[in-house]
């Protein structure tokens, strides 16, 4: 089983119609999704999985784990404080801007053994660990899978999160946790300096958009894996949780490095004419 650890949240996705127009109204689109880098690699996995994170005792908290809970996956939550949001605004080009409020997702806490029970790979983006409760339960979670024989993945997650709570800081808790996998998109390999990165236990997954993804594997040359085309991308939001989603699903079928990564492109591309963080049907 898959087990993802980290945010659930309700995503505000703006569409923006026009450019954003200071001290006066926009003509936008509002979409209300579930949300969270976690929750969505959870809800997109095409294999059994399970979520570990936290939510507010709220009607939002509710309802996000309803929502998540109907793609089939185990949902194990702490309830506590108000329930994160995230208000995404989507420009014509379809890129993000972010404006996060976590909220209970901060404050996961003393993740209980059972809940790591019978996981083969646990994933965490690196939200996770940008501060509050959830960094120490998010780095026993991943000692416990370890412990129990199975493997870790960590995704970068954003290049605004990482400048803020300190570049060195995450590379040093990578270089501690030896995670089996990092994904990150190329502005955060760039910012990580991941190329030229020493991580002798770790395979480094760049994606770049609609060019090749760059796989790093340690002790050999770097491979590069070609995106098929996309016809239309009206919201890049999720695109890499789907990435992530695609790629675990494959790679706990045993699968090569290389088709791990053409099914991350084939989820990706199911996201991108969707508002927010949902996949519509292959």
């Amino acid at each position: 089983m898959l087990g993802v650890l980290g945010d659930l949240v309700e995503d505000v996705v703006v569409w923006l119609r026009e450019p954003l127009r200071q001290a006066t109204d926009t003509d936008v689109e509002i979409h209300r999704v579930r949300g969270g880098s976690a929750a969505n690699v959870a809800a997109f996995a095409g294999c059994p999985t399970r979520f570990l994170g936290s939510v507010g005792a709220d009607f939002a908290g509710d309802a996000l784990v309803g929502e998540l809970s109907s793609h089939g996956v185990d949902v194990r939550v702490q309830r506590r404080g108000r329930t994160g949001t995230i208000v995404v605004l989507i420009d014509e080009r379809g890129e993000r801007a972010m404006l996060p409020d976590r909220g209970a997702s901060v404050l996961l806490d003393d993740v209980e053994p059972s809940w790591t029970d019978g996981l083969a790979h646990l994933h965490v983006p690196a939200y996770s660990f940008a501060g509050g409760a959830v960094r120490d339960a998010a780095i026993a979670a991943v000692g416990r899978v370890r412990s129990e024989g199975g493997s870790v993945s960590l995704d970068a997650s954003s290049t605004g999160m990482l400048r803020h709570h300190g570049v060195d800081r995450f590379l040093d808790l990578v270089a501690e946790l030896e995670p089996d996998l990092l994904l990150a998109n190329a502005a955060e390999a760039e910012l990580l300096g991941l190329h030229d990165a020493e991580l002798p236990k770790t395979t480094v997954v760049v994606k770049n958009g609609p060019d090749p993804t760059a796989v790093l594997t340690p002790g050999a040359a770097p491979h590069h894996v070609p995106v098929a085309p996309v016809e239309e991308v009206r919201d890049l939001t999720g695109a890499g949780d789907a990435f992530a989603a695609g790629f675990l699903t494959a790679l706990l079928e045993g699968a090569p490095v290389e088709t791990c990564c053409t099914n991350g492109h084939a989820f990706a591309a199911r996201v991108l004419n969707a508002p927010g963080a949902t996949m519509r049907p292959a």
